[in-house]
């Protein structure tokens, strides 16, 4: 079977974030309970749960777009890609840092997850 280039990319780099999201969850959960505040951790853990949350998204995109090739599904996965980049790792580095130019960047982050579900949504009406 020959895979969508996008399904490709978006199975490939969806798995290594996920990957990625359990090996830093894990690092929360075990390294950081005595080294950040209570505060600190939960921003941690939101960072992680987005993580989670887009990459498994990113994972439906392939299988969206394997299925339906003809939809555009390039908004939605660049806008994953680079919300759990804005969003979960400013998490990450504002709760090990406390340095508030980390936090600013975060809401970019959750906007361009709001940006891949409209999208998606946008092309899912698109369908007949």
């Amino acid at each position: 079977m020959t895979l969508h280039p996008l399904a490709k990319k978006s199975l490939v780099i969806g798995s290594m974030f996920l990957c990625l999201g359990v090996l830093v969850g894990a690092f929360g959960a075990h390294g950081l309970k005595n080294i950040v505040s209570p505060e600190k951790l939960v921003t941690f853990e939101t960072g992680v749960r987005y993580h989670f949350y887009h990459a498994l998204g990113m994972i439906l995109i392939a299988l969206v777009q394997q299925t339906f090739q003809n939809l555009r599904l390039n908004v939605s996965y660049y806008s994953f890609f680079v919300g759990i980049l804005l969003f979960s790792c400013n998490c990450y580095f504002y709760a090990l840092t406390d340095i508030k130019t980390f936090a600013m960047v975060v809401p970019l982050g959750g906007l361009m997850f709001v940006l891949g579900w409209g999208a998606l949504t946008f092309q899912a009406l698109k369908l007949r």
